[in-house]
């Protein structure tokens, strides 16, 4: 009778054992599963190393970031949105950077095209590749005697490059930017640049931080 007692004790040792071990494993798999049901986090593209506007790139020049963007995964390039052939930057993108969809454009439509400008006014030391500028204009008089009142020629143009001036010094050029202008605007331009009209850059916004 003694050993048949401590038979039925162990028996019930061993269930409450095993019901505890249930509800300790249950219990996790209900926090595993809640965790999981709140986390939103996406994963999108970030840029490996600084892009300039003109750069093709493809996924060999991002990274991949899961983030929690509440609601904004949107705004930026998913994992899997760039096409085989690639995309061409619009707008300057910092290393590291989360990459916005409205900073790349299809390579085979892009809206915009990088012309070259030669100025007559010098830059300014805070247009820097990726700066945002708008080109103005002063249009050239019939009589080649002076300029008509200046007006804005591109709105928000997007410095590609600013080039090197290797003339002589008298020059009646202050030297020229390479800009990317919707190409909308691109005659204006050429047929700007080609009555000897005087053009100048001028910085639409200055970064936060400089």
């Amino acid at each position: 009778m003694v050993l048949a007692a401590s038979r039925r004790r162990r028996g019930a040792i061993d269930m409450r054992l095993v019901v505890g071990l249930a509800l300790v494993a249950s219990s996790v798999a209900g926090v595993v599963v809640l965790v999981g049901a709140l986390d939103t986090r996406t994963t999108v593209y970030a840029a490996a190393s600084a892009l300039s506007p003109g750069d093709r790139i493809d996924r060999g020049d991002l990274v991949e970031r899961s983030v929690a963007l509440d609601g904004a995964d949107g705004l930026y390039l998913r994992a899997g949105d760039v096409p085989a052939e690639g995309l061409v930057v619009v707008r300057a993108v910092r290393g590291g950077e989360l990459l916005p969809r409205a900073a790349v454009g299809d390579a085979a439509g892009v809206r915009s095209t990088a012309l070259v400008l030669r100025l007559a006014a010098p830059v300014s030391a805070s247009v820097r590749p990726g700066s945002s500028v708008d080109v103005w204009t002063s249009p050239a008089e019939v009589d080649g005697r002076g300029y008509g009142a200046p007006v804005v020629l591109v709105a928000d143009a997007v410095v590609v490059r600013i080039v090197e001036d290797d003339r002589l010094v008298g020059s009646a050029d202050a030297g020229s930017v390479e800009v990317l202008v919707p190409r909308g605007r691109v005659a204006r331009v050429l047929q700007a640049q080609a009555n000897g009209d005087a053009l100048a850059v001028v910085p639409a916004g200055l970064p936060l931080g400089g």
